[in-house]
C-alpha cells in the first residue's frame, strides 16, 4: 500500500481529522496491525467527526464576536451579587434555546453582566447553535448604515436567523425613532421563534423611558420580557474583586 498517495488523497478530499489520525496510527507502536479492519475505520471516522466538531465549534465562536471568552466552568458564584446558581446552571443544557424563551440581565457596572451574557452565547454555540453578540449602540448603527447602503432587510435577515441574539449595553441612551423601530422589528422577527438575551444597566422598569414611545414600548417589552429567565444581578464589582 502507498501510504504517502493515501495521505495525499485524504488531504485533497479535505480529510484533515482523518490524515491526522492516520498519520499517528502509522507512526505510533500500536499500528493498525493491532486493530481489525472495522476498529481501524471507527478510529478514522470518529477522529474526522471531532475534527470538523471542533473547526464548526471555532466557527461559531468566531462568527458571534462574543465580549468575553467565558463559559459556565468560569462563572464566580463566591462573589455576593445575587446570581444563584442553581438558576444560571438550569440554563446550561439548551433547553430555554429549544423553547425559544428569553433572558434579562441587569445590574450596575461590574458585576459581570455581559460576562453571564456571553457565558450563555459560548454555551449555546457549544451546544451547536448560531449565536450573534452585538452592543446595541454599534448594532443600531451599523443598521442604519445598511438602510443607507440598502443591505437593510438582508441585515435584518440575519438577526432573525440567529438561534440566540445577545443584546448587551442596551439602555445606555434613548432611542432614537429608527433604532425604535428596528429593535420592534428584530423583536416582532424573533418572538415565539428564537431566543434573545438582553443586557442592561438601567431596570426593566426604565425601559419605557429608554425606548420611547409607549405603545412601541409596550410591544417590545411585552415581546422580549414575558417569561423570559430574569437576573437581576446586585452586589460586588467583580472587576474590583479581581485586580485586588
Amino acid at each position: 500500500m502507498n501510504h504517502a498517495a493515501t495521505i495525499r488523497k485524504m488531504q485533497d478530499m479535505k480529510l484533515r481529522g482523518m490524515t491526522e489520525a492516520f498519520q499517528r496510527m502509522r507512526e505510533s507502536v500500536l499500528s493498525s496491525e493491532k486493530l481489525t479492519p472495522d476498529e481501524m475505520v471507527g478510529y478514522l471516522i470518529d477522529a474526522e467527526w471531532e475534527e470538523r466538531q471542533a473547526r464548526k465549534l471555532k466557527r461559531l465562536i468566531r462568527g458571534a464576536r462574543f465580549r468575553y471568552q467565558a463559559g459556565f466552568e468560569t462563572l464566580d458564584f463566591t462573589l455576593k451579587r445575587k446570581m444563584e446558581k442553581d438558576m444560571v446552571m438550569r440554563l446550561r443544557d439548551g433547553a430555554w434555546i429549544s423553547k425559544a424563551k428569553n433572558v434579562v440581565i441587569t445590574g450596575p457596572t461590574g458585576v459581570g453582566k455581559s460576562y453571564l451574557a456571553s457565558a450563555l452565547g459560548h454555551q449555546a454555540c457549544l451546544l451547536d447553535y448560531k449565536v450573534l453578540y452585538f452592543n446595541c449602540l454599534k448594532l443600531f448603527g451599523f443598521l442604519k448604515q445598511s438602510q443607507a447602503d440598502h443591505t437593510y432587510i438582508r441585515e435584518i435577515k440575519k438577526i432573525q436567523k440567529a438561534d440566540l441574539l445577545i443584546l448587551d449595553d442596551f439602555g445606555l441612551q434613548s432611542l432614537e425613532p429608527k433604532d425604535r423601530m428596528s429593535l420592534m422589528e428584530i423583536m416582532e422577527d424573533r418572538h415565539g421563534e428564537r431566543s434573545t438575551v438582553i443586557v442592561a444597566q438601567r431596570p426593566v422598569s426604565q425601559w419605557h423611558q429608554v425606548i420611547g414611545d409607549s405603545t412601541i414600548a409596550d410591544a417590545i417589552c411585552d415581546r422580549l420580557i414575558h417569561s423570559a429567565y430574569r437576573f437581576d444581578i446586585d452586589g460586588e464589582n467583580a472587576r474590583k474583586v479581581k485586580k485586588s
